[in-house]
């Protein structure tokens, strides 16, 4: 794989990571507080669900990356790109499931919500406008397509924990 195809890789797990980290994690805090999960049960869930995620999205990035480059090679292939791709996949994770937890374990009710899912889209925006910009497309589309995509999901999160409310 040349060093564009190299980047290309990286490139797709750093906004898949990031995408997919800011999404899913504001959208399950978000579901469980209106659900009325308590302070301490959101951060310490958010905490788990962070790097569980982040590992699992680290090992399928790891494992669809490498039977796409021998599917590509028809035979055996160098790990060693996939295995980046994972590491990047996992850190992309990390780093950006931090952005919704962070109110949880800074804030109080009910500023912790409003922070997380605000901060969340603001991110995504950020995300689709700056990969747009490498890919030399429109950054402002790209950013408010993504915010509206992300948006969207974590709307769904709100949506079904208002029908399983939890008394704790």
């Amino acid at each position: 794989m040349n060093s564009t195809g190299r980047f290309g890789l990286y490139l797709r797990s750093i906004v898949f990571g990031v995408v997919d980290s800011l999404v899913s994690t504001v959208g399950l805090l978000a579901g469980l507080d209106v659900a009325g999960a308590s302070h301490a049960v959101l951060a310490f869930t958010g905490g788990i669900y962070a790097v569980v995620e982040a590992f699992s999205m680290a090992v399928g990035n790891f494992l669809s990356e490498e039977s796409v480059e021998e599917y590509a090679k028809r035979g055996d292939v160098s790990e060693r790109a996939p295995i980046l791709a994972g590491i990047v996949m996992f850190a992309a994770f990390m780093v950006a499931a931090l952005i919704p937890l962070a109110p949880y374990l800074l804030l109080g009710d009910p500023a912790a919500l409003a922070t997380s899912v605000i901060l969340s889209v603001i991110a995504l925006f950020v995300v689709g406008a700056l990969s747009a910009r490498i890919a030399k497309v429109p950054a402002l589309s790209r950013g408010l397509r993504m915010a509206v995509l992300g948006g969207s999901a974590i709307l769904i999160g709100v949506i079904v924990g208002y029908f399983f409310p939890t008394a704790g």
